[in-house]
């Protein structure tokens, strides 16, 4: 049967997320869509080379990336992908935030300066109480597609600690490297991992032969402010492909309260796309606070 995107996980699959923070997802990307999308990601590199707005060094960290090329708007639901989106964050949701990287060889590359960090900037003080130890929640989580061979370590893969989102803060090694738990994400071209923006994790040297081709969609609640610069031509071609949850995904909504996921009659919105398709499909859970 072809997935649809709308197939409910399962409960080992979430308890899996809530405890390591990290899902890998094998072979996310069949490879005539990961070919397709190296091929976008290459087109934007090329016009982005041209435009002088490369790093130094070749690197391409490029926010809010998804309108750039037609290739990317599909990967807003992609079918082997979007269950655990919705099924770990809800269906009031839309990506405040996604980056396009590519991270040439820099054999002679000197150890990177601390980078361990969780995503979300302000998000990690303004919601916690003094005094706490209770994780700070979840608020945003990230689908990472990789693109390239990244099966082997040393080629600029992510590192991450399982289990570190549930702790607040991090405590730096003496003698200098890597904390203890410490996973670089090997993954093989197609494959795809999904995190809590909690989840402490770092970048790391690419010292290999191969390009690292990274591409991260995160997704948080419409309530919440969009982090990037992303806009969007309403005329264009791009968004009349858009499907009714991508639009909302994309942040669209007919009213400021429809972003807090209800009318202004104060009542839960049952025409928000993702809500409305999860609905007809039966897959609202009450037993779940955020597909209730």
């Amino acid at each position: 049967m072809q997935e649809t995107g709308f197939e409910a996980i399962t409960e080992e699959q979430r308890n899996q997320f809530l405890t390591d923070g990290v899902l890998l997802v094998r072979k996310a990307l069949d490879e005539e869509r990961r070919a397709r999308l190296e091929a976008a990601v290459d087109r934007v590199y090329a016009r982005e080379r041209e435009a002088g707005r490369l790093k130094p060094d070749g690197t391409l960290h490029m926010l809010g990336f998804l309108p750039r090329d037609e290739e990317f708007g599909e990967l807003l639901t992609l079918p082997t992908t979007f269950p655990y989106v919705w099924g770990l964050a809800g269906w009031n949701i839309y990506t405040h935030h996604n980056h396009l990287d590519v991270t040439p060889p820099q054999p002679f590359e000197e150890e990177p300066a601390w980078g361990w960090h969780q995503d979300g900037y302000r998000q990690n003080s303004d919601p916690e109480t003094l005094g706490g130890g209770q994780p700070r929640p979840m608020l945003s989580l990230k689908v990472a597609y990789v693109l390239s061979d990244l099966s082997r370590t040393g080629r600029g893969a992510t590192k991450v600690i399982p289990g570190s989102h549930l702790n607040n803060t991090l405590d730096r090694p003496a003698g200098g490297g890597d904390p203890r738990g410490t996973m670089e994400i090997t993954a093989d071209p197609g494959d795809c991992f999904i995190f809590d923006r909690r989840l402490w994790h770092s970048r790391s040297p690419n010292r290999s032969t191969v390009t690292r081709k990274i591409l991260f969609i995160g997704y948080t609640y419409r309530w919440v402010r969009p982090l990037d610069d992303m806009p969007i031509d309403k005329e264009s071609e791009w968004w009349r492909n858009r499907t009714p949850v991508q639009r909302q995904l994309l942040g669209e909504a007919p009213h400021t309260a429809n972003h807090w996921g209800v009318g202004w009659d104060g009542y839960i919105d049952e025409k928000i796309p993702l809500r409305h398709e999860l609905s007809s499909r039966g897959l609202l859970d009450r037993s779940v606070p955020w597909l209730r």
